[in-house]
């Protein structure tokens, strides 16, 4: 663990105990720190900005509310994380939506490990190109099964760890690694023919 990562799991300790303890401008801190995050990670779940931000508060609350409960087993943000995807979760299911939409940008896109050929293909020539690439990413995640997507997404969109996933998902690290590596392979598998085509491989 970095020193960096130490200090901030430190104030993140000392925030919450100053919570329980009847503070709540401690509880303003962690709102503070973690909302633009948390709104990330519902905006991957929920396509409406507006329905997402409603959704991210919600989790705020529910976390507010648990927090009295939280013993510190776990990181204060991996908690989060974990309600914020439930939260989602069980948002989506009230509205009986069965896909989600992911606004994925060249930079998201470039993140993808099975996608590094995107890496300087920004000339003119290649502007369909990088299109075409991002709708095929964009529809191969909007594809994927619900605990696929989020597994693969904590982890090249968040750069959380596979420990730090396992949390947040409330599953063994090893289940982690088989979601994100099936994931893997099923975006490989739709981009390969695409990038063969083009002559990039």
């Amino acid at each position: 663990m970095s020193d960096q990562t130490r200090n901030n799991a430190d104030l993140d300790k000392e925030l919450v105990q100053r919570v329980q303890q009847g503070d709540k401008s401690a509880f303003d801190l962690l709102v503070l720190k973690y909302q633009h995050r948390i709104i990330q990670l519902v905006n991957r779940f929920i396509k409406d900005p507006s329905e997402a931000q409603d959704v991210a508060q919600e989790a705020f609350v529910k976390a507010y509310r648990a927090l009295g409960n939280f013993r510190g087993d776990s990181a204060f943000y991996t908690w989060l994380y974990r309600i914020a995807i439930n939260t989602a979760k069980n948002y989506l299911m009230s509205r009986t939506r069965r896909h989600t939409d992911y606004e994925v940008d060249l930079q998201d896109a470039e993140q993808v490990e099975n996608a590094p050929q995107l890496k300087g293909m920004e000339t003119p020539d290649n502007e369909i190109m990088n299109e075409q690439i991002i709708d095929a990413i964009r529809d191969a995640i909007d594809d994927l099964p619900e605990d696929m997507r989020t597994a693969i997404t904590l982890r090249e969109f968040d750069a959380m760890s596979y420990e730090e996933i396992a949390e947040a998902m409330g599953c063994p690290v090893g289940t982690v690694r088989s979601r994100i590596f099936r994931a893997r392979e099923a975006i490989d598998k739709k981009l390969s023919p695409l990038l063969d085509k083009k002559g990039v491989f």
